[in-house]
């Protein structure tokens, strides 16, 4: 991101001398920095002001989960996300990244080295998005069982006429599975087609994007008739096209 207006950083970290430092050390290398230290003061935040980056420190208090709140927010928000966190759980971190973090931390870590984990994601999107706006934006829609894909304005419309929230990786990767009709698409092929940022961090973060698809477009996202599995290949959309 070039726009200086858009260089803004949320901290949600409940240790107020972890957010002091960030704010001191980001507002230093020309960042705007917000620090909360909860939950409910993220997602104020994140209605109100838009962000570069978040970063989510997995322990929060009043039995608040970082994996939580990182799952509630890539139901609505592709906003990068950069997980903190003073364990050192290989499985934390697996379904971290599986939910959709851009990136692990462990404390004690080093500013620099935070500075530039987040260039690299922040560079990682900017080189990214461009590419796929390009496949997969366009004039008209595409229509499938009632649903429609607005191709220019980016927006599902169910059979019933009401739009419903999609994010940019999911609409992406419904769109390439529409495009594809048919066709058994691997988790390489997925990532390559949508260009996506968040999954490249982790392979099997597809698995976790395309179950969140699947709640928002499926009469029984355990029993999908649109989005199948093929088993131990990939992906491949039945739907029926309009």
């Amino acid at each position: 991101m070039t726009d200086k207006e858009a260089d803004r950083l949320l901290v949600v970290d409940d240790d107020p001398r972890i957010a002091q430092m960030l704010i001191r050390y980001f507002e230093d290398n020309g960042y705007k920095v917000t620090a909360v230290g909860n939950g409910a003061a993220m997602r104020n935040e994140l209605s109100r002001n838009r962000f570069s980056a978040v970063f989510l420190d997995l322990v929060l208090p009043k039995g608040e989960s970082g994996l939580e709140l990182l799952r509630e927010l890539r139901n609505t928000s592709d906003v990068p996300v950069l997980m903190l966190t003073g364990q050192d759980d290989v499985t934390d971190k697996v379904v971290g990244l599986e939910v959709g973090a851009d990136d692990y931390i462990g404390k004690p870590f080093h500013l620099r080295e935070l500075l530039a984990r987040l260039r690299t994601v922040l560079r990682r999107r900017t080189a990214n998005e461009p590419t796929g706006r390009r496949e997969i934006d366009g004039k008209g829609s595409l229509s499938f069982d009632g649903w429609r894909l607005d191709l220019s304005r980016r927006r599902l419309t169910s059979p019933s006429g009401s739009d419903v929230s999609l994010t940019t990786g999911e609409f992406d990767m419904l769109v390439v599975f529409v495009k594809n009709h048919g066709r058994v698409l691997s988790r390489e092929t997925l990532m390559e087609l949508t260009r996506s940022r968040s999954l490249e961090a982790f392979d099997r973060a597809i698995d976790a994007q395309i179950v969140r698809l699947r709640k928002k477009i499926e009469a029984d996202p355990k029993d999908p008739t649109l989005i199948q599995s093929v088993r131990g290949v990939g992906y491949v959309f039945t739907g029926r096209l309009d």
